[in-house]
């Protein structure tokens, strides 16, 4: 039999009908994956209706074509969000799943036009998702990840300021898709720094806490290369990392002249951090970083931050 961890699964209601699939499907009978489906087909709600009949909710993909699928949903993505059938934890799964996914191609290829593209795209579709309705958001709140990587964060970061956004009364859509998109390549400059110093187990040296900190400046370098969003979300890039009384980097500007966006973002971030596991560090419930951000003095925009603190506490 073929090793389990060869196959994933996929929910039958991902696909989209009347859609061409370029990846194969399996089914599991008797502990075996068969194949049910050659790539480079068209997928018809006839097809929908016998795997109904025979109770088939759940199919399976081979490992190697989990990126292609998720491209497949990413690409079908505002069919998927008008699909009053699909329950709104299976949308929000999706959605999480697409960004991730998205987030680890931009960083392995961070001045590619088209994933930039595809990154405005993205945005756009998560923050019609959040506009959706109040359950929306905690729906993605529950499955986001809990463990630090550049890309989870990256999406993490954007759920959060978001919604921030919106809570503060930031409501047109086109003002949430600048915010959005800001958000999720906030740490696309990350892209530059050696892994090894990216995924250290404990503390940075100086040397190496002073290439961290160019991060936000690398990122609004590779961006204006394809100048493909809006000036105003490179505010979200560059001061992500700036506090209110002036200690941040890298321009250690103090709040008045920090963008609204950018302080968003920077609560985003810090809870973000305080709330996923690292090598080094357990992860904070949502309680505990809430206060420890509360002691954290003249760090952050007081009046965002108590609207974060609601935001979450009705998490």
């Amino acid at each position: 039999m073929a090793g389990e961890d060869e196959y994933f699964p996929i929910q039958l209601d991902s696909i989209r009908v009347d859609s061409l699939l370029n990846f194969e499907l399996y089914m599991k009978m008797r502990n075996e994956y068969v194949l049910y489906r050659a790539a480079d087909l068209q997928f018809s709600e006839r097809t929908r209706q016998d795997l109904l009949s025979n109770n088939v909710h759940t199919l399976f993909l081979k490992r190697e074509a989990r990126r292609p699928y998720l491209r497949y949903v990413e690409k079908h993505m505002p069919d998927v969000l008008r699909d009053a059938k699909l329950p709104e934890e299976r949308k929000a799964q999706l959605v999480y799943d697409v960004s991730t996914n998205l987030l680890t191609e931009i960083l392995e290829d961070p001045t590619s036009s088209e994933n930039i593209r595809r990154a405005t795209a993205v945005a756009s579709h998560t923050v019609s998702f959040v506009l959706s309705g109040k359950d929306a958001f905690r729906h993605l709140v529950a499955i986001t990840s809990y463990d630090y990587y550049t890309y989870t964060h990256s999406v993490n970061v954007c759920l959060y300021t978001v919604a921030l956004a919106d809570a503060l009364g930031h409501r047109s859509q086109q003002e949430l898709n600048i915010i959005g998109v800001g958000a999720l390549l906030h740490d696309i400059g990350k892209s530059r720094i050696d892994t090894t110093i990216l995924n250290k187990h404990g503390p940075l040296t100086r040397e190496e806490y002073e290439i961290m900190k160019r991060h936000p400046e690398w990122g609004v370098a590779i961006l204006k290369e394809t100048s493909l969003i809006p000036e105003v979300s490179y505010e979200v890039v560059k001061h992500h990392h700036e506090k209110s009384d002036g200690r941040g980097y890298p321009d250690r500007l103090k709040e008045p002249d920090i963008h609204p966006y950018a302080r968003m973002a920077s609560i985003a971030d810090v809870f973000d951090a305080l709330t996923t596991r690292r090598s080094y560090k357990g992860a904070l419930k949502s309680y505990s970083a809430l206060q420890l951000m509360g002691r954290m003095r003249n760090t952050f925009d007081r009046d965002y931050y108590k609207t974060f603190v609601q935001l979450m506490g009705e998490e």
